[in-house]
């Protein structure tokens, strides 16, 4: 096999034409990220963790404090193509010095899966083969009801709901995903 720039050529060329029509890399990479993304034993017990509440159009972001207590809703960002989410979320993830990523996985209210579902672990697939941090999936149902709620009960208007309610969704998720974490220890 050819190395180049730590890709390698998975087709062995006989000839060097056959190469130049064969030149496909693949990268190689170990991922150290944990292929069940719902285990959150291997969640870090402190440092900020970022949620993020993935829609079609767009994305609620949500952060926790250091010592994962509160949790309070940051922005929404428009949804863009992979590449662009990805740098995206690196910069936010570097910004508030992130230890954990949390993405909301949407269910039917009957616990069964949904399109969005597979999406959702895609990105969620995608994401921990390209951070460096460990990538979880968090059960979101009712999570825009809730916090569409809460935003009403706050004396939100229709716009500031809609500008709102991906990013309280977001924090609704990850204050989800801690109280599960904090439950899964006391369960030990």
């Amino acid at each position: 096999m050819r190395k180049a720039a730590g890709l390698t050529n998975p087709v062995k060329p006989s000839t060097i034409n056959d190469y130049l029509l064969t030149k496909v890399f693949v990268q190689e990479k170990d991922t150290t990220n944990p292929t069940d993304f719902t285990d959150v034993f291997s969640a870090p017990n402190e440092g900020r963790i970022i949620a993020l509440d993935l829609g079609t159009k767009r994305l609620g972001v949500a952060v926790c404090d250091e010592l994962q207590i509160t949790v309070r809703p940051l922005f929404t960002l428009k949804r863009q193509g992979w590449k662009k989410l990805l740098v995206q979320i690196k910069d936010i993830l570097a910004e508030y010095d992130a230890r954990a990523l949390v993405l909301g996985l949407p269910y039917n209210f009957d616990g069964t899966e949904s399109e969005m579902s597979e999406e959702a672990r895609r990105v969620a697939r995608n994401f921990s083969l390209s951070l460096p941090i460990p990538v979880f999936l968090q059960d979101e149902r009712m999570t825009s009801y809730d916090a569409r709620g809460n935003l009403w009960k706050n004396g939100a208007d229709k716009k500031e709901m809609l500008e709102n309610i991906d990013s309280h969704a977001a924090a609704i998720i990850l204050s989800d995903f801690l109280s599960r974490k904090a439950q899964t220890a006391r369960n030990i």
